[in-house]
């Protein structure tokens, strides 16, 4: 088990707005061997959370009325949700659900930020996140498809305080990855990146964050998704940053795979 804490800025919780929650815990038990920690709570609107040795690991809920189903959302920690709206707003950003209290469990938030990508903050209280790193089923990396890659650059640097390093392609056709990516720096350690997708995805898809599952076999995993019903959007692909797949649960969310590269 490889232990983690989030520091403030860096990812901390992560959930699934699903039109089939139940149909998604067993798809989700098979190939993550995640458990849903009890039945699911009315008090919160119907959420319960992933469990994964025994540790909390991410969220799942039914999709409300109103919102687009089977979406995988993103949360940065916070230690004051309130000052972060505020800078939010001032970097450029709109606070689209204000900060409010989850009983003693924690406060969340949610903005948009400058290039239209949906992001969560989390203040916690005696819910702390996910405790597990880099084992499979639990997190392998986060990452910010933007539209807008110089708002986003701006705005992540302004509001957390972070390093972007820089380590794209530079447009290189020999070279694999994207034109232009930004690793997001917290000190010595980086937990998520940003990465231009203004020429990746379609027009029509705006900017958004995405969750990548460390698992054993990208390739095995791949095989038992399809079989489960799940659709593969890029195969296995090994770069330097490890073997990467996309896939969609039966429902349609969107993930990813990720692996360690040989010798990490």
């Amino acid at each position: 088990m490889s232990e983690y804490s989030a520091p403030v800025g860096a990812p901390i919780w992560f959930d699934l707005m699903s039109s089939n929650p139940a149909k998604a815990a067993e798809f989700y038990g098979e190939i993550f061997g995640w458990e849903v920690d009890a039945p699911p709570n009315e008090e919160f609107g119907g959420y319960q959370n992933f469990m994964k040795n025994g540790h909390t690991v991410c969220g799942l809920s039914p999709a409300m009325p109103g919102t687009p189903p089977n979406i995988w959302s993103v949360y940065l920690r916070t230690d004051d949700a309130e000052a972060t709206a505020k800078a939010a707003e001032a970097a450029g950003g709109t606070v689209v659900v204000p900060p409010m209290a989850i009983a003693d469990l924690g406060s969340m938030m949610t903005i948009a930020d400058p290039a239209g990508a949906a992001i969560g903050f989390w203040q916690p209280g005696t819910h702390a996140g996910f405790a597990e790193w880099g084992e499979h089923g639990t997190p392998y990396w986060f990452e910010c498809h933007s539209k807008d890659y110089p708002k986003s650059i701006e705005f992540y640097t302004a509001l957390l305080g972070a390093r972007i390093e820089e380590i794209g392609t530079g447009g290189d056709p020999d070279a694999v990855g994207p034109d232009a990516y930004g690793q997001v720096f917290l000190g010595e350690n980086s937990y998520c990146g940003i990465m231009d997708a203004s020429k990746i995805h379609p027009a029509e898809v705006p900017s958004f964050w995405q969750v990548y599952i460390t698992v054993d076999d990208v390739d095995a995993t791949v095989k038992q998704i399809e079989s489960l019903g799940g659709q593969i959007m890029m195969p296995g692909e090994v770069t330097p940053y490890g073997t990467l797949a996309a896939v969609t649960d039966p429902m349609g969310a969107a993930f990813c795979l990720g692996h360690p590269p040989a010798g990490m």
